[in-house]
């Protein structure tokens, strides 16, 4: 069950990778023949550009619903770049930037398939290039000229547009492979020995493994991380997190969530009593000591103090001002 989640949200992220890639390229492409129709007339360019908008998004509109992913993308890098022939062509001569739509499709290829398809597409993109090449060697165009300006003008547009692509796919691919990662770590904790987890441990062991908690929580403060919990603590400590759990539970604690929030309330009494607070803000302690939003921290510091963070503040302040 936990595999095919895993599997679903990798799914899914692709699926809205795919569905961003569209409206962006959509807009960009939208971008260019407005360009050529209006600013750089070029009636050619501009018919060839709503033509390829045109087919792209009516493509995608058909099939949204139910399509295979690897087949789509398989698809897409196959023909965008013969798409892209007459576009690096027709610029050949004016502007080597022709052909850096092609640059983004290896990392495409990367997030989508194996290190054999990126290797193969990659080659692909090469060989469009040389072909590019060649052919304006070997055969006179009648393109229509553009002027310095105009060129400038495309080339300032198409790089910007090549950043948004390479930032929308590194995005995605950053938000793939944490899951992928997290996946990584859910099944190094379920392969260790079940036998043993079934078998209940002597206090001595709890003991000892709690010793070793406190000691790494301390040493690495790993409190601060907003993102730290018990899957982490168990990958960093190489023992499996029920025992982890056990251990804590054994020396007094509800849960590892309440273990851990009590380190990060001492983080903030200590950075209280360490800065001015009418020099620094509660934003930066309450961050610096591992909570993620104010709600969350003033909900848990209530919990374990009895009383609100700004009671806290402003007691502290009275005892302060005596002295």
């Amino acid at each position: 069950m936990k595999e095919n989640t895993t599997q679903e949200k990798i799914v899914q992220y692709k699926k809205d990778l795919i569905h961003s890639y569209t409206i962006l390229m959509a807009f960009i492409v939208l971008i260019y023949a407005l360009i050529f129709t209006f600013l750089i007339p070029d009636k050619i360019m501009s018919w060839y550009l709503f033509g390829g908008l045109f087919f792209s998004v009516y493509s995608f509109f058909i099939i949204r619903k139910n399509y295979r992913i690897e087949s789509l993308v398989h698809a897409y890098i196959i023909i965008a770049p013969i798409y892209n022939f007459y576009v690096m062509l027709a610029f050949w001569d004016n502007s080597v930037a022709s052909f850096v739509w092609l640059l983004p499709i290896p990392l495409g290829a990367y997030i989508f398939f194996t290190r054999k398809y990126v290797v193969i597409y990659s080659i692909y993109v090469v060989l469009n290039i040389i072909l590019g090449f060649l052919v304006t060697k070997i055969f006179h165009f009648n393109f229509q000229k553009h002027s310095a300006e105009d060129i400038k003008m495309t080339d300032t547009f198409l790089l910007l547009s090549n950043l948004a692509v390479f930032l929308l796919l590194v995005y995605f691919k950053d938000k793939i492979r944490k899951v992928e990662i997290y996946n990584q770590v859910e099944e190094k904790v379920k392969g260790e020995d079940k036998t043993a987890l079934g078998q209940e441990k002597e206090p001595a062991f709890y003991e000892e493994l709690f010793e070793k908690i406190e000691a790494e929580m301390k040493d690495k403060k790993f409190y601060k991380d907003i993102n730290f919990n018990i899957s982490k603590l168990s990958v960093a400590l190489n023992i499996n997190s029920r025992y982890i759990s056990q251990a804590i539970r054994y020396k007094g604690h509800p849960n590892f969530n309440n273990y851990l929030n009590i380190y990060r309330i001492n983080c903030v009494k200590e950075l209280l009593d360490e800065n001015d607070i009418e020099k620094v803000t509660l934003l930066y302690i309450y961050t610096e000591a591992g909570f993620s939003n104010q709600s969350t921290f003033n909900r848990v510091f209530k919990q374990i103090e009895k009383i609100t963070p700004s009671e806290y503040i402003t007691s502290k302040q009275e005892i302060d001002n005596r002295f």
